[in-house]
Formats: structure tokens, sequence, C-alpha cells
């Protein structure tokens, strides 16, 4: 066992686990891997939950009770969903002190089935925090183009937020101006600009994915030698534009007012394809104030062998842009790409929403008590 993950935090890279469940919280999993692992943070999303809660694993009793009131299935599954977040931001609470609040979060998403829908997306992320109600949350927001002003909006009322599903550079733009304009808005109400987080969740797999069944639909020697290279290319770019922002005139007007710059988060990172090195989307975006969120089977596979040589997205922008434009050269359409992700993206979470509350609906079923 190398000590990758603590190199890989001593380059600023902030390691966050992206799963949740009761038994990793009960069990002392969870507390372990912020001891051990170097984890300091934790992301949800509408999958994880529909894995966790359909396992049955420690909800049995919750559901009982919730079967016994009789409350909707949407309200169980909310009361089960933030009742994980609030353990898990207790377990973490020592990490957001430690660090001023940087770190120590714990993600938790907006029903999806909002992710076109303004107005219900604020009045959703309100909600969680006020039920959640702990202060080292991130309310997680989908950048569709409905979800721009919601991030605005929400970050204007002082609630921290993790922007997730961002595939294309022009988007990526548009979720920090977003949170520019936010920040803006809540430092004209008076609120303390210091106590505002937020991360851009940047998403690296899919984006290799996709093209690279393109690339092999293909067949040339050209395309073939162009797979694997279109995610971190994407990424790397991303960082470009974050050290762009994060150096404006705008910025420095809000960075006066103690504001936190809002970090790229690299968010699937496990690797789909069984021919890359599994830590492919950790050792190749290794850049400081960014983080990491993997699945439990990457962080072990970083822990045992991932390769962190410092950093590996300085000194990259010119190959980046050059592998893009050589990908739409052969004609893949990079803008395709992007929407058909960030579509796929939204549907995807929202079928995972749909089967857990099947699910949930069948497990209040069964546990309701019987008349008489």
């Amino acid at each position: 066992m190398t000590d990758a993950l603590k190199r890989l935090s001593d380059e600023g890279v902030a390691i966050w686990l992206d799963d949740l469940s009761r038994k990793r919280i009960t069990s002392g999993n969870l507390a372990e891997l912020i001891d051990q692992q170097h984890v300091v943070g934790v992301t949800t999303n509408p999958s994880i939950f529909q894995k966790a809660i359909s396992s049955g694993d420690g909800y049995e009793v919750q559901l009982s009770d919730l079967a016994a009131r009789e409350v909707t299935v949407e309200e169980a599954i909310r009361m089960i969903t933030t009742a994980d977040v609030r353990d898990a931001a207790d377990i973490l609470r020592p990490v957001f002190d430690a660090t001023q609040g940087q770190d120590g979060r714990v993600s938790i998403e907006v029903d999806p089935r909002l992710a076109h829908n303004t107005a219900a997306t604020i009045a959703e992320a309100k909600q969680l925090a006020w039920l959640v109600d702990r202060p080292n949350t991130l309310i997680k927001i989908p950048a569709t183009k409905a979800g721009l002003p919601a991030i605005t909006e929400v970050i204007g009322k002082g609630i921290s937020v993790n922007v997730t599903l961002i595939f294309s550079l022009e988007r990526y733009r548009e979720v920090m101006d977003a949170y520019l304009a936010g920040l803006e808005k809540a430092k004209a109400a008076g609120l303390d600009l210091s106590k505002i987080h937020s991360v851009a969740s940047f998403f690296v797999s899919r984006v290799d994915t996709e093209i690279d069944k393109r690339l092999e639909g293909l067949g040339t020697d050209e395309a073939k030698a162009l797979k694997g290279k279109a995610a971190l290319a994407n990424a790397r770019l991303a960082y470009q534009a974050f050290e762009e922002v994060f150096s404006s005139d705008r910025w420095a007007a809000l960075d006066k007012a103690q504001a936190n710059k809002q970090r790229p988060l690299w968010a699937s990172t496990g690797v789909k394809d069984p021919s890359y090195k599994d830590t492919l989307y950790v050792d190749d975006l290794v850049a400081p104030g960014t983080v990491n969120t993997m699945p439990e089977a990457t962080l072990e596979a970083t822990a045992d062998h991932g390769q962190i040589t410092g950093n590996t997205i300085a000194g990259t922008y010119e190959q980046a842009r050059a592998d893009l434009d050589a990908v739409e050269k052969l004609g893949i359409a990079y803008d395709d790409v992007v929407q058909l992700l960030e579509t796929e993206g939204v549907d995807k979470f929202e079928d995972a929403w749909n089967d857990l509350l099947k699910s949930t609906e069948a497990e209040l079923k069964r546990l309701a008590p019987s008349e008489g």
C-alpha cells in the first residue's frame, strides 16, 4: 500500500468519496476512510441513494416508522436521504471546522425531475438546506439551462451549492458566471461571503465513453490514436477556464469581500474502459484547488498503486486543445457530444429517482401495519 492518497492531498486535491449508505455510516466505515484514507468529503446522487436504500441494509426501522405514519413515498425518501446526509455531515464536521468550511462537506441533490424548472429547483434547494440543517451541506443543482439562474438565486441566499452534470467548457463558464452573480447578490444583501462555498462538478469518464465509441466506429488508425484523450483534454481546459475566471477583475472585487473560489470537482472518475489504467482520471488530473470525488473502487486503486507525480494539468493546455480539435476534425462534433451527455445525465438520475420511488413504495406497503 503506497501513500498515494496523502501525496494527492498534499498536491492540493481534496479527496471526496462518491458514495453514501446508512451501513457505511453506522459501521464506522466512513469515519475510517476519513481517518485513514484522507477522505474529506462525500457526494451523493439519486443513483447512489437508489442503490443504498434498495439494498435495505439499515433502513428497515425507519421505513417501518414511516409506513406506520402513512407518509407519501416522496416524503419517505426525503426523510431517509436527509437523515443519511445529516449523519454523514456530523461525522465530517471536524474536517469542516479544521478547513474553515472548505471541506468536510456532504452533497445532496435536488429532485432530478425538477432539472428544467428553475423556480421549483430554488424552492427544493431551500427546503433541503432547511431539512438537513447542517452548515457543511452542499445542495446539488444540475447545470442545465434552467439550473443556471437557480444557482445564482440559491448562492445569493447564502446556501452553498455543488453544481453537477457539467460536461462542456461553455456551460462550465456559464456555471462560474452564475456563481459570481450569486455572490454579488449575497454581497448586496449583506451576507457573509466567507460562509458561502461551491464546487463545480465537471464530469470526466463519460466524455471518453461517448467519444471513444464514435472513434471506434470510424475505425481508422488516426481515430484509434485519439481514444482515451478527450476526457482529460476537456477537464484540463476546464481548469484553464477556472484559472482565468478566478484571476479576473470581477473576481478580485469578491475576493476582497472574503469570497471563496468555486473549486472544480472531477466527477465520474471511475474508469469505464477496462483497457485504461484504473487511476487514469486521478493521476492525470492533479492540480491545486481541485476536488476529486471517487467511487470506492477508484479510491482503493489509487491508495494501492496511484502514481501521483505532482501537478499533471500545468503545461497541458496546448496539447489538450489540439486533442479536442483533432477529434472535431474527424467529424465528431463536440457540441453534439456534450449536449447528449447532459441530456443522458439528467435522464439517468431521473430514472434512478423513479426506481427509488418504486422500491421505497413497495417497502412501505410491505411494512405497513395490518388493520385491526
